[in-house]
């Protein structure tokens, strides 16, 4: 299929600016579902991310109630093992807030340079899984602390340490709060070479 070019200046193309450029990290959500149909779709988009060879590295374990429950028990064993228990119930309260939970692995890899690639292309898709909610009003929070590198965490996910490594886990519902954000202008980030 050939691609035509098209003016960055058409309605499209200012509409998928606007939602790349509108998209925010949310942390706090109010307590109303999405459907699980809208997530499948986002999934579904996720994984026409850009990836090197097509090695589709990618694995998306949506979690239920029963594993978010152990999710929160081990966040605040862990915050309470560094920082001491109020805060880990502080922890545990907090996270109990978050509507949706998925999280995104990555396929482990004996060549250094291929396992990059591959965790570049997982978070391409985890972007585009994000950009889709956000279109759709769903806001996400993609977070790679302690909890994600911990043993018991994959154990607990029933996913083998050996095989695949966590990417980020992502929550996800409807804004309660849409925070506001900039970015440093372009020509700081940017560099022209002859």
């Amino acid at each position: 299929m050939k691609r035509k070019p098209r003016s960055f200046e058409t309605q499209e193309m200012r509409d998928l600016a606007e939602v790349i450029r509108n998209r925010r990290t949310v942390d706090l959500y109010l307590h109303t579902e999405v459907p699980d149909e809208l997530i499948e779709e986002a999934l579904e988009l996720a994984v026409w991310a850009p990836n090197h060879h097509v090695t589709e590295p990618w694995h998306f374990y949506l979690l239920g109630d029963e594993t978010i429950e152990g999710c929160l028990d081990l966040v605040r064993d862990i915050v309470t093992e560094n920082k001491g228990a109020e805060k880990g119930e502080f922890k545990r309260k907090k996270w109990s807030e978050k509507p949706g939970w998925l999280v995104v692995t990555c396929k482990r890899s004996d060549d250094p340079i291929r396992e990059q690639e591959d965790y570049g292309a997982c978070a391409a898709a985890i972007q585009n899984f994000s950009l889709y909610l956000w279109e759709a009003g769903v806001g996400t929070k993609w977070t790679s602390g302690a909890i994600t590198r911990d043993q018991r965490f994959y154990d607990l996910l029933g996913i083998d340490s050996r095989e695949e490594f966590v990417v980020g886990m992502l929550w996800y519902g409807y804004p309660k709060i849409t925070p506001t954000q900039s970015r440093a202008p372009l020509a700081d980030k940017t560099t022209r070479l002859p």
